[in-house]
């Protein structure tokens, strides 16, 4: 398993925010292998919170295991389509967990969460997503949201019912169509992108994406860049400074080098020949 920590720098932060008593968001980073997990759980009392947990928390360890486990010699054909496997396989299981949780406890019943995943392997980041957390990107002055949400205000736009500009100031914002546990089965939409250093990926819950607006959002990256957690520290206080309606969650990864496979192989083999 390669090292990834040179190749990629992350960045995280989360937030109540000014309303919300409570973070039903979850998140987690990992750099050595190249993971990063955010989920915006609902549900009431603290069901929200308990359904993000399970999610990130089962993602995080699964896939850790799962990339611990493989076996480099094996037929599967490149590392995308394994990273692929692996978050669908891992999203499946975390769906389950979370829905036997709501059958079986009464207090929990009908939380769910939303997720959005990302994992990066040999040049290229695996998108795994559920709901309306976002995965947007930062390549060169280009700034553009790369998942889709899963949601009614986004069938509405796709429809050409309304505009992507009146959206933002729906009533039906958060009314997701897809979500992880509500259901006992679920799909994850996964795409694989390739990426360059300098790129920037930010992962955020909704209560980032509802609050600043984009131009915003890349003006600020633009900006802090070098320094990727201020960055994401001031993110979320530009979300609470327009208000906080919502729990805020932020990730940030930035590609610093190529990390393919065949460049690991290289790098050891010279090291070899010293």
């Amino acid at each position: 398993m390669i090292d990834l920590t040179k190749a990629l720098t992350m960045a995280s932060s989360t937030d109540p925010g000014m309303v919300r008593s409570h973070n039903e968001d979850s998140l987690a980073i990992e750099p050595e292998i190249g993971l990063a997990v955010l989920a915006d759980g609902m549900g009431g009392y603290n069901a929200g919170e308990v359904a993000s947990g399970i999610a990130v928390a089962l993602i995080r360890e699964e896939v850790r295991k799962a990339l611990a486990d493989s076996d480099p010699s094996s037929s599967e054909a490149s590392p995308v389509l394994r990273a692929e496997r692996v978050l669908r396989e891992q999203s499946t299981k975390a769906n389950a967990s979370i829905f036997q949780s709501a059958q079986n406890q009464p207090q929990y019943a009908g939380m769910g969460t939303t997720l959005v995943t990302a994992l990066f392997a040999d040049n290229q980041v695996t998108v795994a997503h559920i709901g309306d957390s976002r995965l947007y990107r930062l390549r060169g002055d280009s700034f553009e949201q790369i998942t889709r949400d899963h949601s009614l205000l986004q069938e509405q736009i796709d429809s050409g019912m309304i505009s992507k500009e009146d959206a933002r100031h729906s009533m039906n914002k958060n009314l997701v169509t897809r979500a992880l546990g509500v259901d006992p089965e679920v799909e994850t939409e996964i795409h694989s992108y390739e990426v360059f250093p300098g790129d920037i990926y930010l992962l955020c819950s909704d209560g980032l994406s509802d609050m600043i607006p984009e131009p915003e959002i890349h003006s600020t990256l633009e900006t802090l860049k070098a320094n990727l957690q201020l960055a994401a520290d001031q993110l979320v206080q530009t979300a609470n400074d327009y208000g906080g309606r919502d729990n805020v969650s932020v990730v940030l990864v930035q590609v610093n080098e190529p990390f393919s496979t065949e460049a690991g192989w290289v790098s050891r083999f010279m090291s070899w020949l010293k």
